[in-house]
């Protein structure tokens, strides 16, 4: 499933096992810590969820048009991140046990049971998306001068044409390159760029 498209051939190669192995391995380290069983009752963190909800989004739609090619990938992407994250929390990797199951059933159905369910996971509820934990809270600009980048600056997501314009001619790392000009025109594309034009 991880070579390519699955209506297509693929030359198969013994090398790509160890890789679906690492990841295996990975995915279980979250899940233990040593020998022992680690899942924890903690509380997720923003993190956690987003990283959730972005692989529940992408496996599922990868599913119902076949591209398992494409979720693969994003499993292994998620649990490098969840890895990084220190994520214990069972509210992330139960429902991550049940994305697992298509693509690792005995795996996922070990998993499954160590968490503390007596059925199988093929019966468990498949995990909903939530685009509410997708939103980013801040965005980041570039910032230019006459159309060349100088620097990069953080707003909050929603800020408005006028606050970011209010921030950035207001910024430390402006300061100089608006020392002795005059501002012609100041021109904010919301989630993209800053331009100051200066003379």
């Amino acid at each position: 499933m991880f070579l390519g498209p699955i209506n297509q051939s693929k030359p198969w190669d013994s090398n790509g096992i160890d890789g679906c192995y690492r990841f295996l391995k990975k995915a279980w380290n979250l899940y233990h810590k040593g020998d022992a069983f680690a899942v924890s009752a903690d509380a997720p963190s923003k993190e956690n969820l987003k990283t959730l909800h972005k692989l529940i989004k992408k496996v599922t739609e990868d599913i119902e048009t076949f591209s398992y090619n494409t979720a693969v990938p994003a499993f292994m992407i998620a649990v490098g991140e969840l890895a990084q994250q220190k994520c214990a929390a069972r509210s992330v990797l139960e429902p991550l046990a049940v994305l697992l199951s298509p693509f690792a059933p005995f795996f996922a159905e070990e998993l499954w049971h160590k968490l503390g369910h007596e059925g199988t996971v093929c019966d468990a509820e498949w995990p909903a998306f939530d685009e509410a934990y997708l939103k980013e809270d801040s965005v980041t600009l570039s910032v230019s001068f006459n159309g060349k980048t100088r620097f990069t600056l953080d707003f909050p997501a929603d800020a408005s044409k006028e606050q970011i314009e209010k921030e950035t001619l207001a910024s430390e790392a402006a300061a100089k390159y608006l020392e002795g000009k005059q501002i012609v025109k100041v021109i904010v594309v919301p989630g993209r760029i800053v331009n100051i034009v200066v003379k």
